[in-house]
């Protein structure tokens, strides 16, 4: 018996979302441009895009390469909700800011923001917010299926971006992977199984994350992670994405190729992230 595919239901959203805001950069472009092609506005974007900042892609990549000898650097995500689990931590005023404080306290090499409002209750906003506070790299978490989204992280302070496999055809991925270096971002591109890895090692992509949930179903099977993380290449970066709760996950994972993990649900429940955090480092 079949189950809510969550993954088909956020693109249909996403697509109307990417849509309007690639109309209102149009607006913005001169009339010549902005009644060109979709294609004619991502390379009008993509020339015009700024250079790297000083966080930006090869910082991002140094930043998740794991030491050896050591447990995997962390990424922990400021996650609100999910449309599995429901609300994870309620808003509260500044509270981005005193998470990614305390996150970096507690360890992070990374952070990761989602930016979708109505799935997870984040906001791109919130990426700003999370820049500006730190230094460590920002992750921009998103459904990305445009150019036009890309632009927006390099605007709002990200030094890497979320492009998943199973949400691009791949010519799509293959470009996107392009404009995110292009506007001095590191994508990070998610397979969820060997099939989607063997299409994320043929882009360019130095990141390479394994979600250990599917996005379809939401259910979480992190042997299967495991296994595909073995076979990334060790010239790429390979991230753990999900799955990990607690000590003892994260010690699974670190025995395995993963330089990096991504955690959020767990801290997000956490009442004191950091301390949370140094718990599950052992620190």
């Amino acid at each position: 018996m079949g189950g809510v595919d969550y993954l088909t239901l956020i693109l249909e959203r996403k697509r109307i979302e990417v849509e309007r805001r690639r109309r209102h950069a149009a607006a913005r472009l001169q009339p010549s441009a902005a009644g060109g092609s979709a294609s004619q506005l991502g390379a009008a974007s993509e020339r015009s895009a700024s250079p790297a900042a000083p966080a930006g892609a090869a910082r991002a990549v140094a930043a998740l390469r794991r030491v050896p000898g050591e447990l995997p650097r962390v990424i922990a995500e400021i996650k609100r909700s999910s449309p599995s689990a429901g609300e994870i931590r309620r808003r509260e005023r500044g509270d981005v800011v005193a998470l990614a404080n305390a996150y970096v306290a507690g360890g992070a090499a990374a952070i990761s923001v989602l930016c979708d409002g109505p799935g997870f209750g984040g906001s791109a906003l919130d990426v700003r917010r999370a820049a500006r506070a730190v230094t460590v790299p920002i992750l921009f978490k998103e459904f990305v299926l445009d150019e036009v989204q890309l632009d927006l992280a390099q605007a709002v302070g990200a030094s890497l971006a979320l492009l998943i496999v199973r949400a691009l055809p791949k010519q799509r991925l293959h470009a996107l992977v392009r404009a995110a270096y292009a506007r001095g971002l590191a994508p990070v591109v998610e397979a969820a199984n060997l099939e989607e890895l063997r299409s994320a090692l043929e882009t360019d992509a130095e990141i390479v994350g394994i979600n250990a949930r599917d996005l379809g179903t939401f259910n979480v099977d992190k042997s299967a992670a495991v296994r595909a993380l073995a076979s990334v290449p060790p010239e790429r970066i390979a991230v753990h994405m999900s799955g990990v709760h607690g000590a003892l996950d994260l010690r699974d994972v670190a025995s395995g190729r993963a330089d990096a993990v991504l955690i959020g649900e767990s801290l997000m429940r956490a009442p004191d992230p950091a301390h949370k955090l140094r718990e599950l480092l052992g620190l």
